[in-house]
């Protein structure tokens, strides 16, 4: 059986790592033909020690003649190179079957776009890139013939509990709702008064998952959920009126489809990304992923509530902006960026993140979305609109 060539895009985060350890597990299956990295140079070069990739990107040519250097010495031949182009170049390689698209932010929509125009199966783990301009990318799918395949572990299990193949109409599948599930962060109980002094630590502090620090304080505000609710409406061609979002604090149930005929089906597991990794990886069939069998026994209870607009007003900041639709939610998506990054770095406080945005939002007209050039203008106005903001605070 030939090997199925496996691009990661992001290899040293989370999604990144847990690729790799699903991949590790069936070496007759899949072969690492390229990985990219960002910040965390000496980790990519342990990864291309490790698996020994053809190519490699990372962020400039200063890292990229270092880690030429580090291979060389050891080696290992690997074509190494920087920049966007290069990323986008990786993503649409002819030889790379399987692009694993999980670059954290903005910096990952051309990649991913560039994958979906070059007719790859695309395994999707980076939300900007549906969030920014959902329909353009969806368009694009249809257009290059590429699979698509979601890795969150929300719409991963939305893809699980659809029929084969659904129509681009959830009333013709007979769906009446999609329920997203959401753990609630770590300050699901926290007195609502004291949000505003919780630290950077607090925040990235999840309960259940293991998560890069962005992901992880949007996971706190709930702007994670938020995104995800406008992924889901492109997704699955759903209305926002036909997504609604549950807290459930055990991350065991990882989403619901509503059926018409009073049918609920739920996709349950541990809450580990191999598990939609690996089955998005083998998909139609099913490999192992090294996650443990899910024990109900010890689970015992799973507790559902509906989420609070005042605790997490992200949330709503969210859906409003997909019922706007055009570029407001690229502008939602940009001004968060910004603002977790200056509440990660201690320039304002957790609270501010949603002030900042919904100012953005309020400064920033939405507009229709015809072309990519449209969308990232969109993006660099709420990035200038939101450092104006912070700038702006006592």
């Amino acid at each position: 059986m030939r090997k199925q060539q496996i691009a990661i895009l992001g290899a040293t985060g989370s999604i990144g790592r847990s690729t790799l350890d699903v991949l590790t597990r069936h070496p007759e299956r899949y072969q690492v033909f390229a990985l990219s990295g960002f910040s965390r140079l000496d980790e990519l070069a342990k990864l291309c020690l490790k698996h020994r990739p053809r190519h490699a990107v990372v962020a400039n040519e200063a890292d990229a003649q270092s880690l030429r250097q580090t291979l060389r010495e050891a080696g290992i031949a690997c074509e190494v190179e920087s920049g966007m182009q290069a990323l986008q170049d990786m993503a649409s390689q002819p030889a790379v079957d399987t692009v694993m698209a999980s670059i954290v932010g903005a910096a990952g929509l051309l990649p991913t776009l560039a994958a979906v125009k070059a007719g790859k199966k695309v395994l999707l783990a980076n939300k900007e890139a549906l969030v920014m301009c959902g329909d353009l990318l969806m368009q694009t799918l249809s257009e290059s013939g590429a699979t698509l395949l979601p890795i969150d572990s929300e719409h991963n299990a939305i893809f699980q509990c659809l029929p084969p193949s659904p129509a681009r109409n959830l009333a013709a599948c007979g769906v009446r709702r999609i329920l997203l599930t959401a753990s609630g962060g770590p300050f699901l109980h926290l007195p609502i008064e004291q949000l505003a002094q919780v630290t950077p630590e607090q925040a990235i502090c999840h309960p259940n998952w293991s998560m890069g620090r962005k992901i992880s304080v949007d996971s706190a505000s709930m702007m994670n959920k938020g995104l995800e609710l406008i992924e889901a409406c492109h997704l699955f061609a759903a209305k926002p009126s036909q997504v609604e979002v549950v807290i459930h604090p055990q991350s065991v149930v990882h989403s619901l489809v509503d059926y018409i005929d009073g049918s609920v089906l739920a996709q349950l597991g541990n809450p580990d990304m191999r598990t939609p990794i690996a089955q998005a990886l083998a998909f139609p069939e099913r490999i192992e992923s090294g996650v443990a069998a899910l024990d109900l026994l010890q689970i015992k209870r799973l507790d559902f509530y509906p989420p609070d607009s005042t605790r997490f007003p992200c949330l709503t900041l969210a859906r409003h902006a997909i019922e706007a639709g055009g570029t407001a939610p690229a502008l939602l998506n940009g001004a968060n960026e910004v603002a977790v990054e200056a509440f990660l770095r201690g320039r304002i406080g957790f609270t501010a993140i949603a002030t900042i945005i919904e100012q953005v939002l309020q400064h920033e007209p939405a507009c229709a979305v015809k072309e990519l050039e449209t969308v990232l203008q969109a993006d660099q106005r709420a990035r200038l609109c939101a450092q104006k903001q912070i700038e702006g605070l006592p």
